[in-house]
This record gives C-alpha cells, sequence and structure tokens, in this order.
C-alpha cells in the first residue's frame, strides 16, 4: 500500500508484515521530508513508526482511545488517521498541529504536550468507560524520558490500586531530549541486557528441568514456594509490585511479536504495562548520530543533517550559557540545574566544564525547585533553567520551597512569550502574570542579549530569588554593551526621550517599541521609549513622575494581558491615585496558535508596524487626565 492512499488505520489490519516494512520506510520518508522544511520533533517519530502502526493495527481508534504522551511522537499516528494530505502543513499557521489535538481528529481524544499526562488522564477514560459500561480500551504511549515525572508515578500507583483494565505502553529509548538520567534509567538499562524475561515460569522450567536426575523434582520444588525466584526472574518487578502486569522488553520493530503482545494485553482485565525498546531516530544516521539536535530541529538538509541558519547572531539561550558558564568560573559555589533540557537551555558547555556542579533532574521541574532550594539553604548558589512554560508544573515550589524563606535561587525562564510553531502547550505567556503575584521574588526581563547577561550577573548578587525571562531564538545582535545605564533595583532605563506619550516596553518587545518611535515621529508624535528591566519591582517613582505630568502611557509586553506587566503598571497609578487611561499591548484573553514567531507577532500586534499602528489610533482619542484626590 502507497502511503498517500492510506485514509483509515482500519486499512492497516489486511496488510501482510512486508506491506507494512514498506509503508514504514515511506512513512519515515514522508517525515524527513516534511520536517526538513517545516521543522519538528524527528528522531523520537523516526523510532516510533511500527510500534505506532501496530498499536492501530491491534486497536481500534478512535473508539479505542490511544493517547501519546508530551505528543511530540504522534507525527505517524497522525500520517495514518486520515491526516496524510494535510501532513505538508504541519506545525505551519492555520495547518496541523505537532501534537495531538482533540479539534483536530477524533483519533486525537485528548491534548496533550506537556510531559507524563498520558497515565492519569488514560486511568480517567478509563474509570469513565467501566462507569458509563462502556466497550473500549485505553492505551497510554509514554517514553522512559517522562516517567521520570511525578506525575507519571502518581497515576501508575492509582492505577495499581484501582486494578482497572489499562494498558500503559512504555516507549523505551533510552532518551528524553538530553539523555535520560537516574535510578529509573539505570534500572530499565538492565533490564534491557536481560531480553529473556518474557514469561520468568517458562525460563524456570527451560533452565532447572534440564538439571541431569533431579531437575524435574527440583522445578516443581521451586514452584510452589510462594514468590520463588520472583525478584531474580521478574525484570519488571517494579511495576509488578505495583500492580501493572508486566510484559516485555518487546523489540519494537518486531510487528508479528508486538501483535502477540497486544493482543494479550487486550485480554489481561487488569493494569498492564507493555515494555517497548525502541531507537531515536532510526531510519535517518543524522538523528541516530545527534539524536538531541535532531528532536526538536529547524528546517535542514536532508543529505546532510546540516541547520539551515538566517540569522547569525547569537540566540538568547546561548548568551544564557555562556554567561553562567564565564561567572562559574569566578564563583565555585554557583551550580546549574535543568529538567531534561541541558541543551535546550543552554548548558551544555557548563555540564562539560564543570560536570559535578551540573544537574539534570530529569522530566521532574518540581523536583528541580525544590532540590535548587534546598542546595540554596545549603550554601551553593544555584540557577535552575527551564522553559517558561514548563516552569508552571513548579509553581507551588516557587511559593513554598522558595519564596516563602526568601531562598537565593536565579530561575532562568527560557523560551518566555511566543515560541512558534509549536503552539499553544509551548506558548510561554502566563510566567509575568504567575510569578507578579509571590511575594519576595524579583522579576526581570531584558531587552537584548547584552543585558541579559548583565542581569544575570546582577541577579546571582541579590540576596533572594529572582526570575529572569528571555524568549526563544536569535537575539538582535547588539554590539556595544558599555555605554548603558547600569542595573539598579526595581529601576528602568529611558533608551528614547519623548514628549508626547510614553511607553513602557518589556523585555524583547523593546526594539520593536523603538521602531516603533520612529514612526509615531514621523506622524507628529513625539513617543518616550522605556525599558522597563524590572516586572516587579517596577519603578514607581518614574511612573509617578509621569502620571503627574499628565503623560499618556503605553505598556508593551509578550505575554498574557490579564495580570500581566501592563495590569502592574495600572496597579501602581491606581494605588498612588491617578486614573488616567493607559494603553496595553501584549496578548489577549486566549491560547494563541501555532505559526512563526514574526506570523504571530504580526497578528496580535507586537511588531513594529503593529505596535505604531496601536499606538496611533489610540492617542488620536479624545480623553481627559485626572488625578484621583
Amino acid at each position: 500500500m502507497y502511503l498517500d492512499q492510506l485514509k483509515s488505520p482500519l486499512q492497516l489490519k489486511d496488510l501482510t508484515i512486508q506491506e507494512l516494512v514498506d509503508l514504514s520506510r515511506q512513512i519515515r520518508e514522508r517525515i524527513i521530508q516534511v520536517v526538513s522544511r517545516n521543522g519538528g520533533h524527528l528522531a523520537s517519530n523516526l523510532g516510533i513508526v511500527e510500534l505506532t502502526l501496530s498499536l492501530h493495527r491491534a486497536f481500534d481508534s478512535p473508539n479505542d482511545r490511544i493517547i501519546f504522551d508530551v505528543g511530540h511522537q504522534s507525527y505517524v499516528h497522525k500520517l495514518i488517521t486520515g491526516r496524510v494530505n494535510e501532513f505538508w502543513t504541519l506545525r505551519k499557521f492555520g495547518g496541523l498541529s505537532g501534537f495531538p489535538k482533540t479539534t483536530e481528529s477524533p483519533h486525537d481524544p485528548f491534548d496533550t504536550g506537556h510531559a507524563s499526562t498520558s497515565i492519569s488522564s488514560a486511568l480517567g477514560m478509563a474509570l469513565a468507560r467501566d462507569y458509563l459500561s462502556e466497550n473500549r480500551h485505553v492505551i497510554a504511549v509514554i517514553g522512559d524520558g517522562a516517567m521520570t515525572g511525578g506525575m507519571a508515578f502518581e497515576a501508575i500507583n492509582h492505577a495499581g490500586h484501582l486494578k482497572s483494565n489499562l494498558i500503559v505502553v512504555l516507549n523505551d529509548n533510552e532518551m528524553s531530549i538530553s539523555p535520560n538520567v537516574g535510578a529509573l534509567s539505570r534500572y530499565l538499562n538492565k533490564i534491557r541486557i536481560e531480553p529473556f524475561f518474557k514469561n520468568p515460569k517458562e525460563y524456570l522450567a527451560h533452565v532447572v528441568k534440564r538439571i541431569p536426575g533431579f531437575g524435574t523434582r527440583l522445578y516443581g520444588v521451586l514452584s510452589r514456594i510462594e514468590g520463588s525466584l520472583k525478584y531474580l526472574l521478574t525484570p519488571g518487578i517494579l511495576f509488578e509490585d505495583l500492580g501493572f502486569k508486566y510484559l516485555g522488553p518487546i523489540d519494537g520493530y518486531d510487528f508479528d511479536l508486538l501483535e502477540k503482545v497486544f493482543s494479550y494485553a487486550k485480554k489481561a482485565q487488569r493494569p498492564v504495562l507493555v515494555h517497548v525498546l525502541t531507537e531515536k531516530g532510526r531510519g535517518y544516521r543524522p538523528a541516530i548520530e545527534q539524536t538531541p539536535k535532531f528532536h526538536g530541529v529547524g528546517p535542514f538538509e536532508i543529505s546532510t543533517g546540516e541547520i539551515r541558519k538566517e540569522n547569525l547572531s547569537p540566540s538568547y539561550t546561548s548568551t544564557f550559557g555562556d554567561t553562567i558558564t564565564q561567572i562559574a568560573s569566578e564563583d565555585p559555589n554557583i551550580i546549574a540545574i535543568t529538567a531534561a533540557m541541558k541543551e535546550g537551555t543552554g548548558l551544555t558547555k557548563f555540564a562539560q566544564k564543570f560536570p559535578d556542579r551540573f544537574f539534570d533532574v530529569g522530566i521532574a521541574e518540581p523536583h528541580a525547585v525544590t532540590l535548587a532550594a534546598g542546595m540554596a539553604v545549603g550554601g551553593l548558589r544555584p540557577v535552575v533553567a527551564i522553559y517558561s512554560t514548563f516552569l508552571q508544573r513548579s509553581f507551588d515550589q516557587i511559593i513554598h520551597d522558595v519564596t516563602l524563606m526568601k531562598v537565593p535561587i536565579v530561575f532562568g525562564l527560557d523560551r518566555a512569550g511566543l515560541v512558534g510553531e509549536d503552539g499553544p502547550t509551548h506558548h510561554g505567556i502566563f510566567d509575568i502574570a504567575y510569578l507578579r503575584m509571590i511575594p519576595n521574588l524579583v522579576s526581570m526581563a531584558p531587552g537584548d542579549e547584552a543585558e541579559l547577561a548583565r542581569m544575570l550577573r546582577f541577579a546571582l548578587k541579590h540576596d533572594g530569588p529572582v526570575a529572569l525571562r528571555y524568549p526563544r531564538g536569535n537575539s538582535i545582535g547588539t554590539k556595544n554593551i558599555d555605554s548603558v545605564t547600569p542595573i539598579e533595583m526595581g529601576k528602568a532605563e529611558l533608551r528614547n526621550p519623548g514628549t508626547d506619550l510614553a511607553i513602557w516596553a518589556l523585555g524583547n518587545t523593546l526594539h520593536p517599541a523603538l521602531g516603533a518611535a520612529e514612526i509615531l515621529e514621523k506622524n507628529g508624535i513625539s513617543a518616550m521609549v522605556i525599558n522597563p528591566r524590572f516586572i516587579k519591582p517596577i519603578d514607581e517613582k518614574l511612573l509617578e513622575k509621569l502620571l503627574l505630568k499628565k503623560m499618556p502611557i503605553v505598556t508593551i509586553e509578550e505575554g498574557i494581558l490579564k495580570g500581566g506587566f501592563g495590569s502592574a503598571i495600572i496597579e501602581s497609578a491606581s494605588d498612588m491615585g491617578f486614573s488616567q487611561p493607559i494603553l496595553r499591548i501584549g496578548l489577549p484573553d486566549e491560547f494563541p496558535p501555532q505559526g512563526t514567531q514574526a506570523e504571530l507577532r504580526k497578528i496580535y500586534g507586537l511588531d513594529v508596524e503593529g505596535i505604531a499602528e496601536n499606538i496611533t489610533k489610540w492617542f488620536q482619542i479624545p480623553r481627559v487626565f485626572k488625578a484621583v484626590s
């Protein structure tokens, strides 16, 4: 069968093994072609082709529910569930999502994008099925990296207790984004090298009965001893003791074996964990040899695997990584922590230079934060580098374990703002609002990469927690980093004089605001541009000075407006007794879609032209400014 003829997963059930092999090759070729043009998650999808085909042959989607943890490995699933003709639009604005999407297909039963959620949601669906007396299987497909997340173990613990009919497929490729770490990874490694453990009792019979003279009698004795040799012969004893029937490890590329195992799992009528061994990047050598690079990758040349680069200026991520490495050379107490994102957060160089001062905790953001708190209380200076959207997962730990005690930790919030093609689950648009409310926490946002480096040094000297947010992608290429105003706690920086209105442009909106000011000047509007630097505390002295002059104020932020930076300005103005109108430019009360950062900024009026247009329209509205007595 040709891939383009595949309209439904039901068609897979009639294919021969050879036809499945041919289809697997076509799917890999199509994924490589599309991701090389659009960017996306390559290595994980190349590794899961046969497993996904086998799942759809064994089960009947969408009646049977297949939930992919994180969901970045769902490209194969999308191709074989009626979306092959749309696959060229993957991750494009208005196109297919790079993750499962309930609004996209009935074959996507649950939106995913963050790790370790699949078993919880699958168990919930299984319980709903049982309560409503429905007839369907529920399958959670989770990577071994996501199994390090505490939520996965919480769900396994509950599922084992309830003994509900649930199938968990552990897709074990030894990788999350960075190589997996921790005791669970070592445990799975042990299982991988002992592939004879399919049926411990049969193996016991095979070995013992071959002993000359009394082998059969010895087997009879051993088999009657409760739990005899159980811990010696069962590799998945951890899962067995948690209430799951363990099946594996299984070759993820053996169609016959996968079919038999899934057939057995369907009949088990209890929680089952199927341990499947796969290889990230399978079928494309650059993705195998450079797996972290090809986990999430931009457009690349298929023949060489080389990434296509358009902007030669340094990325904010690399600036952060280089700076923290340099500062750590000066201060031996600085350590770095990340959650399975060494490459993504720019800490590769730090880890190489200071291996004993670098800690990758796996996909376990709450643990990362409290671990850092313990280290800081113990006398170290931790820097915790986590994407903005993933730091949300440790909200309680930030409050209870860090800010309550005013523990000196620096949070590096990478990918703050609109991240682009990964879409709603990955946009880092809530951190301004969810961190601004927390006492004792200083929040900062640099206007460019040079200021990021200086802010990091400033944050590490502060005796308390600091959150430092910066965007995804390349910086503007700032050259002169010396002729700038020194950073002082809570002090903003004037970047452009003006007399008609004052623009407070936070973080990476600063330079678009400066460009907009040039347009406004040509239209007869003199705009002051302020680099706030601090989200909290804000520069209230400067704000009051402008309010007393009755100068119209505009705030710009690449974050959700509800509770954001503009809201902070309005709150401060109100507390000081002022009620004049303030224009807030930012993201509305919705989840922004996928698309390039440039496309999304244009849509939401966060580019130079959009800022200038919004301000011009607002400034021309007649208004009366007054102070509240």
